[in-house]
């Protein structure tokens, strides 16, 4: 079993109720966006260009998903980096702004995410494991591509590693 198999099915046990599965298509992307958002400021110069926490963010964990696995992680990678950028546009607005749209996201997407394991009858998966907070976008992103009927050989295999509930 391939390390992406065995990620996506330890997360996927926590998530199996579609409705749990549909808050997280929803709430993990405005997480995601909330953070985005939060870690564009401060700005810091480095020489004639700046960078932010998200930016060092954004790369590390891409280059994480890309290891994982390279189709994933390339979609992965380009929703982070457009996080980054439109993390930076709210960045510049007034403080009160960016931490309304920041924490709002944060905070709704969150939000979602507890309601969607109230359906499933089951606590998220991070209180077991810290690192789904990792896999939860990478779960998002196969969850979505298995809906449009692509990299089925791995939708098989994940389903083939849960145990039966």
């Amino acid at each position: 079993m391939s390390r992406l198999v065995r990620q996506l099915s330890a997360y996927a046990e926590y998530h199996r109720n579609g409705h749990n599965v549909a808050t997280h298509m929803v709430g993990i992307p405005l997480i995601l966006f909330g953070i985005g958002v939060l870690l564009s400021r401060p700005v810091m110069p480095l020489g004639e260009v700046t960078i932010t926490p998200m930016m060092i963010v954004a790369v590390v964990a891409a280059v994480g998903y890309l290891r994982l696995d390279l189709m994933f992680g390339a979609v992965l990678a380009a929703f982070l980096a457009l996080i980054t950028w439109a993390g930076s546009g709210v960045a510049a607005w007034s403080t009160g702004a960016w931490l309304a749209v920041g924490l709002g996201s944060f905070v709704v997407g969150w939000t979602l995410q507890f309601v969607g394991h109230y359906f499933e009858g089951r606590k998220p998966a991070f209180v077991d494991d810290l690192s789904s907070l990792f896999v939860g976008p990478l779960f998002v992103v196969a969850e979505a591509a298995f809906m449009l009927g692509l990299r089925q050989p791995v939708r098989r295999a994940m389903e083939g590693a849960l145990r039966p509930h």
